[in-house]
């Protein structure tokens, strides 16, 4: 393997900045500071982590592992890939420490823990926020070639996935390919999302495992996966290749993934859905899943509207987007999100490649982040903030505030929320928690009157509220609408200003 360095697989990760906001700041997201070299101990040898280059304009973090060769042989106990135990030779010479594995991959669990958990309490924003990333993969063995290496990381969100095959030796290309590419990704995506995908998706390249594989890796390949695992086309050969074949772990994963899909991520969190127990017989009628009596809720309030150009912002993977097409009084659909990755799988869910010409002139999907004004977004019937403000940090809701009521200004304006009095009717749901764990704060009913009356006060709107799902007597609809219509002062004005 004339491309690796002997004895060691690595990594690169890296970005561009500018002075404002300078590429070294990925220092502060990998949590490894880029004036030190830092090395760490792992269970079958020592890794390293420096940074090559680190300016305001470019910086690069390397991730260099160097593999103890008898210690892998010790705690492996020589089993290879399906647990077959090697022939003697093959325990000490084999391509373990020459290629990214699933070694690299607990030894990114171990050096990136913090990073891996998306938590940077120095800079919560810029962790959020997609950055450009390059990443570099010298020998990444790939069982199946380059073709489902793209497979693999193309539906992600990255804009380049350049998977190279290595020859087996250079000096004789007549001998062809060997199994191994050299792999480049690059795209804008969030850190925590780019090294979750890598730590999934390099053990199932390579297609085997260094240790037994146990029913907690269940438990790591959700948490890795989420946001991405669910909806990607490939999610059956990435959970049986992950768990080893092991077709009872693989059958586990993949129902809990279809309860996380059918969820659609928004309603409760997924320790919550996994913990729910469907006491229905066949014979039952399944209740309507709330999300679907949102959608229904929403579809009905903008028909009573006469809306027929939507925005639907913070569209996520395009659950909305996909029932506004249903309905022919919507003649402009327009899906606006932060995330390029849930604007892949929403395009991938409503099928644009492959939609008829008049139906794809109905739908646009784009980029947009909602705390700033976008002359993008003026001139619609009406809006929808569907399960989007609970994810904002209070101190940022003036700005998301100004830029859909003060700047776009529809006529309407539907937000749905969660009511945080009805978490007390969800049995699986532990006493305190909030439906998803990236809610930053869940509002009662009086507090999201509060906040709504006082938004329409200032930008000229009337403000109706809807209760969405079963209206409890005691705790109220575990989702509230609040319906903002422009006054008629307003709408002239606004109709003024457009002449």
């Amino acid at each position: 393997m004339n491309r690796a360095i002997l004895g060691r697989v690595f990594l690169t990760i890296s970005t561009t900045g500018t002075p404002e906001r300078p590429a070294t700041d990925l220092g502060f997201l990998l949590h490894k500071h880029p004036e030190k070299a830092q090395s760490f101990s792992t269970s079958h040898g020592t890794a390293h982590v420096f940074y090559p280059e680190a300016s305001a304009e470019r910086c690069t973090a390397a991730l260099l592992l160097e593999v103890d060769p008898v210690a892998l042989v010790r705690r492996g106990k020589g089993k290879g890939r399906g647990g077959a135990p090697d022939a003697a030779l093959a325990q000490y010479v084999n391509d373990r420490p020459y290629a990214a594995s699933s070694l690299l991959s607990v030894a990114m669990s171990t050096v990136f823990k913090s990073a891996l958990s998306g938590t940077c309490k120095a800079m919560p924003e810029r962790a959020e926020a997609p950055l450009p990333l390059r990443i570099e993969v010298p020998v990444l063995p790939a069982r199946g070639g380059a073709e489902l290496v793209r497979k693999l990381f193309g539906p992600l969100g990255w804009t380049r996935v350049d998977a190279v095959a290595v020859p087996l030796d250079e000096q004789f290309p007549e001998w062809g390919d060997s199994r191994y590419v050299t792999l480049v990704l690059e795209g804008e995506l969030r850190l925590v999302d780019a090294l979750r995908q890598l730590y999934v998706l390099l053990p199932v390249l390579d297609d085997a495992k260094h240790y037994w594989v146990a029913p907690d890796e269940v438990d790591k390949l959700l948490r890795a996966g989420e946001g991405w695992l669910a909806e990607h086309p490939e999610q059956k050969l990435i959970t049986s290749r992950y768990l080893s074949r092991r077709w009872s772990l693989t059958r586990q994963a993949m129902e809990r993934l279809e309860l996380v899909r059918l969820a659609e991520s928004d309603d409760l969190d997924v320790e919550s859905i996994d913990n729910a127990v469907d006491e229905s017989t066949d014979t039952e009628e399944r209740p309507v899943p709330l999300a679907e009596q949102r959608r229904t809720a929403i579809l009905a309030a903008l028909g009573s509207a006469g809306a027929a150009r939507v925005l639907d912002l913070g569209c996520g993977q395009g659950q909305l987007v996909q029932a506004l097409l249903k309905d022919v009084r919507f003649t402009e659909i327009v899906g606006v999100d932060v995330s390029m990755r849930a604007l892949t799988i929403a395009s991938r869910r409503l099928k644009l490649d492959r939609m008829g010409e008049r139906q794809a002139a109905r739908v646009t999907l784009q980029q947009g982040s909602l705390t700033y004004t976008d002359k993008r977004l003026k001139g619609y019937d009406a809006a929808v903030l569907s399960e989007v403000i609970e994810h904002l940090d209070l101190p940022r809701l003036p700005a998301l505030e100004y830029a859909v009521f003060g700047s776009a200004r529809p006529r309407t304006v539907l937000v749905t929320t969660p009511n945080v009095e009805y978490n007390v009717r969800w049995e699986t749901l532990p006493a305190g928690r909030a439906r998803h764990g990236d809610h930053r704060f869940e509002w009662t009913r009086a507090e999201f009157r509060d906040w709504a009356g006082e938004v329409a006060r200032r930008h000229g709107y009337g403000v109706e509220f809807v209760p969405v799902g079963p209206d409890d007597p005691e705790v109220g609809p575990p989702t509230q609408l609040a319906v903002f219509t422009l006054t008629a002062a307003d709408e002239t004005e606004k109709e003024a200003k457009a002449a």
